[in-house]
């Protein structure tokens, strides 16, 4: 399996190079957008828009709108800040947002749960192939459904 070498982050060192990846690319990391951030980051599995919208609302004692939540998910997911599991409409944090590559997604069908694996020469093919056929591809999509350990 073809990889590179990346830091994982987690918890507090998570949302400083979150923060640290929005700001480099001269955004601002805003209230709003760490407390989207936050519970994005504290789901166990990919979580929809509306999941947390209502977390957010929950932490903040007032109702957030879904629709403000995507516009924040999809500069996230611009600045690579998190990841869109396309096949479930939701989304995970990305826990190296410094490293930019196309993820493999592992989804469980039984638990819902995500694993995002690194294969670059599987993504490097999809594109190549992409490419012979007269496509430009910008971002691969890769899914596998199936059942995870856990549940196996």
């Amino acid at each position: 399996m073809a990889r590179h070498d990346h830091h994982q982050h987690g918890g507090a060192d998570l949302k400083a190079a979150a923060r640290d990846r929005l700001t480099t690319r001269g955004e601002q990391w805003t209230g709003m957008r760490e407390a989207v951030f936050d519970a994005l980051a504290g789901f166990d599995r990919p979580a929809s828009a509306y999941d947390i919208a209502e977390a957010v609302s929950k932490s903040q004692g007032r109702r957030v709108a879904a629709n403000s939540v995507y516009r924040i998910l999809d500069l996230f997911v611009g600045s690579n800040l998190a990841r869109r599991v396309e096949s479930a409409n939701a989304y995970v944090a990305n826990n190296h947002p410094a490293c930019l590559h196309d993820c493999i997604f592992l989804i469980c069908d039984h638990c819902g749960q995500a694993k995002h694996i690194d294969n670059d020469s599987i993504a490097n093919e999809v594109r190549e192939a992409a490419a012979k056929s007269g496509f430009a591809p910008t971002r691969p999509v890769i899914e596998v459904r199936g059942t995870c350990e856990d549940c196996r």
